[in-house]
């Protein structure tokens, strides 16, 4: 069968092949430690698990659920991001629950853009957001993020650019794969910038949580701003990865919009996945605490695999990577990751997967168990 022109210009996911090459070295007997994926190793919350058990049992746990998510999910959205943002959202038009954040990507892709429209793409980034936007018949504009200008986007630069056909500016703060922060007054300066051209601003934002001590939110202050959506997860705060639980918020118009694209295309999350949920979003703050706590001892053993490496990296950093360029201009950061990987056994993400501007870098996990990290060290 022909296969649809879309597919011309996309590639399998970068990961979905690496892997496989690496459980077939793991099948061969090679003991690879993956420092490559931000899959998270530690269990959620105990009470998260109990909930999720007991709500097995409930009448309505094994029947379609709302395109909208029950209403306690929503409301214990709404009280999280009151409690950790500041933001006042109102739960009934303000927020749609997702089966994980990676599908409103695709959704708020479908629901803003049309064929010919151009999207700004971080470079480096998230690769999902260039293959999204090919799928959907739009064309990627990347712009940099340079270490000079400490990963953030040269508003001075976008300026120059013929904004007139962009529809979506990506960003992602705390971002991936460079963990870098961004300032609240940084954010309303894009916003600024994205009024003024009829843009909408979307921030990617999994990693506030995670080794950073200022959750923060483009919303604030933003609210019903028409121009701004947050996409979230409890994938890394809440060591939730594989229950695909996340969340759009923003204006009532836009959400309205982004559901008529997600009821066409899923239903509701299972019914014990989002109690799970809301038991998850209703931690204190010891969890983020005592989570971080174990991630900053994990880093201090991967700085030192980087300077084994000799690898220069930016310590303060936040999120589960650390980002770290290769002292060797001369070697492409794939043929450096596959080098360790057949002689050492040990995974790092090459920085090229993100973009030609994470060329000579690389990204490691901090999604090992201490004993891993120190075995990987002792190899070096």
């Amino acid at each position: 069968m022909k296969t649809a022109k879309r597919l011309e210009h996309i590639q399998e996911y970068y990961f979905s092949r690496k892997l496989k090459e690496i459980n077939s070295l793991i099948s061969a007997g090679k003991p690879v430690i993956n420092l490559g994926i931000g899959s998270p190793d530690i269990m959620p919350p105990n009470s998260v698990v109990e909930k999720l058990k007991k709500s097995l049992e409930s009448s309505v746990a094994h029947k379609y659920q709302g395109y909208k998510g029950i209403e306690p999910l929503r409301n214990a959205i709404k009280d999280f991001y009151l409690n950790n943002y500041n933001v006042n959202l109102n739960p009934n038009n303000q927020i749609l629950p997702l089966i994980g954040s990676k599908e409103g990507i695709m959704h708020i892709s479908l629901a803003f853009l049309d064929e010919g429209d151009e999207v700004l793409i971080p470079n480096p980034g998230y690769p999902t957001y260039s293959a999204v936007t090919k799928i959907v018949g739009a064309k990627p504009i990347y712009y940099s993020l340079k270490e000079s200008k400490s990963w953030l986007p040269d508003i001075s630069e976008l300026n120059k650019l013929d904004l007139s056909k962009v529809k979506i500016m990506w960003i992602n703060y705390p971002n991936m794969p460079t963990g870098a922060v961004c300032s609240l007054n940084f954010f309303q300066n894009l916003i600024d910038l994205c009024r003024k051209h009829d843009i909408l601003l979307v921030n990617d934002n999994p990693y506030s949580f995670i080794l950073n001590e200022n959750p923060m939110s483009l919303l604030y202050n933003n609210e019903n701003c028409e121009n701004c959506l947050e996409l979230n997860s409890l994938s890394k705060s809440h060591n939730m990865a594989g229950w695909r639980l996340g969340m759009v918020v923003g204006s009532k118009n836009n959400i309205q919009s982004i559901l008529k694209i997600k009821s066409n295309m899923d239903s509701g999350m299972f019914y014990p996945l989002q109690q799970g949920a809301v038991e998850a979003l209703h931690q204190n703050k010891k969890w983020y605490s005592d989570l971080n706590s174990i991630y900053k001892k994990r880093k201090d053993i991967v700085v030192e695999i980087c300077d084994k490496l000799n690898l220069k990296y930016y310590k303060n950093g936040s999120g589960l990577f650390l980002w770290a360029s290769i002292n060797n201009s001369s070697l492409k950061s794939k043929d450096f990751t596959d080098e360790l990987l057949y002689n050492k056994n040990i995974f790092v993400t090459p920085g090229s997967i993100f973009g030609t501007a994470g060329e000579g870098y690389v990204r490691i996990s901090l999604c090992q168990e201490e004993n891993k990290l120190i075995e990987a060290l002792k190899r070096l």
